[in-house]
């Protein structure tokens, strides 16, 4: 009996791909075990803190989820409910659930944010989470997490050609860079999700388009307002003789107070989460969306110039790379297309952004959780060797819109 429970759970290990494998089990249905999470890690073996928070927001977003984590926290298993969003009773309180980070999380709340918008479209019920505590970082990450700036720009646009774009907004209610060594903010982000959707509509990508404007955000909290102006200055020189239409905004905020350590003053606050950033987002005539992100170190000592400059050529290394999605987008476009009614959907993506390893593991998983191989072929009349990617959806639909 034992025996024939544990062969009703799809195996993966390693703590690679740990979130969107659990968002595939939460859409399919299925039952999932991760073992070797860390395993042979020097420092942190199991769970890190910020994969652990995932998951109790994982389990506040649904309802009947079970998740069990071995003693040394190697090994998970996650049976999955029924995605409700913050409907009463399954973890929100009024109509919100109110997530906290902790400070000792060093990932940006993009690496919450976007498995959480996947779920959203096929919830019972409108998402409402505000992001709080003394580890929400908004800004970029060392780590290669984007902004919420990227995510609100370059991200959740892309939800409109599937036929889902009313009622989605993410306010950014209190900015904050990384703290001292990459660890903790004092940031707030509240995302609201009210468009839910039987299935995704089938989309045809096969344009790149020609870029014909570039957007961007430069954000600093607890330093001169002149950072933004020099990052800005420096992104235009690199990117204006390619775009005229250029036009990166300006926002100064302060940072917030913690506590302070210090013995001497007991009850003194210092100022947390300093630091200044950009985000740029190119959009093509005929809507990809192209995102880069730079953020000073944690521990300084880069000058704004090099920031924008650097966040102008990756901008534009990001669209050398071809296709109608970035590689940011990419996984949230091809499973959205998986996930969608029983119809061939095609987007061009580029060879190099098709290579990558988490692409790869992408359809491999998605190809164990029940989903149709892909068909790939070169793009015709292509200059960068692009290559056509035909994905059929599976047709699983918004189960909690059936039951409803």
């Amino acid at each position: 009996m034992a025996t024939s429970k544990a062969s009703s759970y799809l195996s993966f290990s390693g703590h690679s791909f740990l979130r969107h494998r659990l968002v595939l089990s939460t859409l399919t249905g299925r039952a999932i075990q991760i073992g070797q999470i860390h395993a042979s890690s020097p420092t942190h073996v199991g769970l890190a803190d910020h994969e652990v928070s995932f998951l109790r927001l994982l389990e506040a977003v649904t309802n009947g989820s079970n998740i069990v984590i071995s003693y040394e926290g190697t090994m998970l298993r996650y049976h999955p409910g029924l995605i409700t969003g913050s409907a009463l009773g399954s973890g929100a309180s009024n109509g919100v659930i109110r997530h906290e980070l902790s400070a000792r999380n060093t990932r940006g709340i993009a690496y919450f944010l976007l498995p959480i918008c996947l779920l959203a479209p096929f919830s019972k019920s409108p998402f409402n989470i505000i992001f709080s505590g003394p580890g929400v970082i908004t800004s970029a990450t060392q780590l290669g997490d984007m902004s919420v700036d990227s995510v609100r720009t370059a991200i959740l646009p892309l939800y409109r050609q599937f036929g889902i774009s009313n009622n989605i907004e993410l306010r950014i209610l209190q900015r904050s860079c990384p703290g001292p060594s990459g660890h903790g903010g004092t940031g707030e982000v509240q995302l609201m999700f009210g468009h839910q959707v039987r299935l995704p509509t089938t989309i045809h990508l096969l344009s790149s388009g020609r870029v014909r404007r570039i957007r961007g955000v430069a954000y600093c909290t607890g330093v001169s307002a002149s950072n933004n102006a020099r990052m800005i200055e420096a992104a235009r020189g690199v990117l204006n003789p390619l775009c005229s239409d250029t036009h990166i905004f300006s926002d100064v905020s302060s940072a917030g107070f913690i506590q302070s350590t210090d013995t001497s003053t007991p009850g003194a606050k210092k100022k947390f989460g300093v630091g200044f950033g950009l985000s740029l987002v190119a959009e093509s005539s005929t809507g990809p969306l192209y995102s880069a992100d730079m953020v000073s170190p944690p521990s300084g000592g880069q000058p704004p110039e090099d920031i924008g400059r650097q966040c102008a050529h990756q901008l534009l290394e990001q669209i050398s790379l071809g296709g109608s999605t970035s590689l940011a987008a990419a996984p949230t476009v091809l499973t959205l297309m998986a996930m969608g009614s029983e119809d061939v959907g095609r987007i061009l993506m580029g060879r190099d952004v098709f290579g990558t390893e988490e692409i790869i593991s992408l359809g491999r998983d998605l190809r164990k959780f029940g989903a149709s191989g892909w068909g790939i072929r070169d793009a015709l009349a292509s200059e960068n060797g692009d290559l056509v990617i035909s994905i059929v959806g599976r047709g699983v639909g918004n189960v909690g819109r059936k039951i409803a």
